[in-house]
């Protein structure tokens, strides 16, 4: 069997008769049924309506009828995000066995009018509030690439299923990394675009999450955000449309006198030392395909880290709220994280709040000072490869404890201190699979952008692709 298509060369291949949407769909079914119970991945599945709508799409190509750009594509939806006629659970034992969502979010709706087809759910944390896939309500998601280890989180089933082959592409999003560590995690493509540039109107008081997809080629990323870009007056957040297509621009644009910078820590992490050499590798291999050379930075910031976890805190009020008598009546149903932190911040006074802000001001501002020196940012996406699928993160690297270094509250992050800088700053970033580690599991390199110049990352991700192509689905997914 060959593997899985690219969601670009599945939509193609529809579009030209070289197959069918109902004969694709069929083969997701039949690697889903292969590969789902060893990977739980998919958490919901609706074959039947996915079959109607192939069907439908078949239909309409055999009247002459124009398709859509992503007609008959399948796909998962991550479960944090509602897709119409299925259940969003979050994640949750609060919300396992709710109602179908009567309606999709803005950026499924906009997949479903390209001509996809939604076929499930997949797997996340509770309210995608970790770096690996596990809750109470969903189990344990595993890593195509070594069932032992975990895809990342927070979207894991998203990142188990595509580099599995299930189907051609996921939805995902990124609050901290959610999108990217899976994707260094699982030798996938996957973009954190500028805060905004794909709307969403679900609360998100940290203004910290960007939707997105994961895909094993960079154009898939790129056509996906011309499709998902654009504003809408549902979320005040959102950015006007973009100048110009990011497919044209992962082709043509230039990337020459681009300052390219690289950091290893940024100025605070430790990384295993493969995992670091693997990414300066890809780094040079960047730098040399755009033009450029590779720029050492000292880089000083104000604790991205802690920023972070403070900044989530209204935010995993905000997930409970619509669950009735769920604080304090249902701790014992959540995930530890997220009881923990419903418990530490239940009776903190507002005038605690302002020191996070005030920390997230000045970690602006720090990145500011980076984009003076570079155009671009390049850094290990993550500091070590996948661990135990069921946790916990590591509590030593590179042979340092990092409760002692960091303490005991940040050491659980410290396994993926870099992608939460972007989140908090609003720039561009993705992650692209940079190799192959001793383990045998997959390396990422993190590209981050200025404010808004998701089009300079795209470009510099497709350079390296060309140069470095790599393997596009773990061997379960090639055999």
């Amino acid at each position: 069997m060959t593997e899985m298509p690219t969601m670009v060369e599945a939509a193609t291949a529809i579009a030209r008769g070289d197959t069918t949407a109902v004969e694709l769909l069929e083969r997701c079914a039949a690697a889903i049924d292969a590969h789902n119970d060893e990977l739980n991945a998919f958490v919901h599945l609706d074959l039947d309506g996915a079959r109607r709508a192939a069907a439908d799409v078949d239909a309409a190509r055999a009247r002459g009828e124009a398709l859509g750009p992503l007609a008959g594509v399948p796909f998962g939806v991550k479960d944090l995000e509602d897709c119409a006629g299925m259940p969003t659970s979050q994640g949750s034992l609060l919300y396992l066995g709710g109602p179908p969502a009567p309606q999709d979010s803005i950026h499924v709706a906009r997949l479903r009018a390209a001509g996809a087809i939604p076929i499930g759910k997949t797997a996340t944390p509770e309210f995608g509030t970790l770096q690996f896939t596990r809750s109470r309500a969903l189990g344990v998601t595993r890593n195509a690439w070594d069932l032992s280890a975990t895809p990342g989180g927070s979207s894991g089933g998203s990142a188990a299923a595509v580099a599995a082959g299930l189907v051609p592409f996921c939805t995902a999003s990124d609050g901290g990394g959610s999108t990217r560590i899976p994707a260094s995690f699982s030798g996938l493509f996957g973009m954190k675009a500028s805060f905004g540039r794909v709307p969403s109107p679900s609360a998100d008081p940290s203004q910290t999450t960007s939707l997105g997809v994961l895909v094993t080629s960079v154009r898939d990323a790129a056509v996906h955000l011309d499709l998902a870009a654009g504003p809408d007056d549902r979320d005040r957040t959102s950015l006007p449309p973009p100048a110009g297509s990011y497919v044209d621009a992962v082709d043509h644009l230039d990337t020459r006198g681009l300052r390219i910078g690289w950091s290893v820590d940024l100025g605070f992490a430790v990384v295993d030392p493969e995992v670091a050499e693997l990414a300066r590798a890809a780094a040079e291999v960047v730098a040399s395909e755009a033009g450029g050379r590779l720029i050492e930075l000292e880089v000083t910031l104000t604790d991205p880290v802690r920023t972070w976890l403070g900044a989530g805190v209204i935010g995993d009020w905000l997930e409970i709220a619509d669950a009735p008598n769920a604080y304090p009546d249902r701790l014992g149903d959540l995930t530890p994280y997220v009881a923990s932190t419903l418990r530490q911040t239940a009776d903190r006074p507002v005038p605690t709040l302002v020191k996070p802000l005030r920390r997230r001001e000045q970690l602006a501002a720090d990145t500011a000072v980076i984009f003076e020196q570079v155009d671009v940012l390049l850094t290990p996406t993550t500091a070590v490869t996948a661990f135990a699928a069921e946790g916990p993160p590591p509590a030593t690297i590179a042979g340092e404890d990092m409760a002692a270094r960091f303490g005991e509250a940040a050491a659980g992050a410290m396994n993926v201190p870099f992608t939460m800088l972007a989140n908090l700053c609003g720039n561009p970033a993705c992650s692209v699979p940079a190799g192959l580690a001793s383990d045998s599991l997959p390396v990422g390199l993190q590209v981050i952008g200025r404010r808004h110049a998701d089009d300079v990352v795209l470009r510099l991700a497709r350079l390296y692709e060309l140069a470095r192509p790599w393997p596009r689905h773990a061997p379960m997914g090639r055999d």
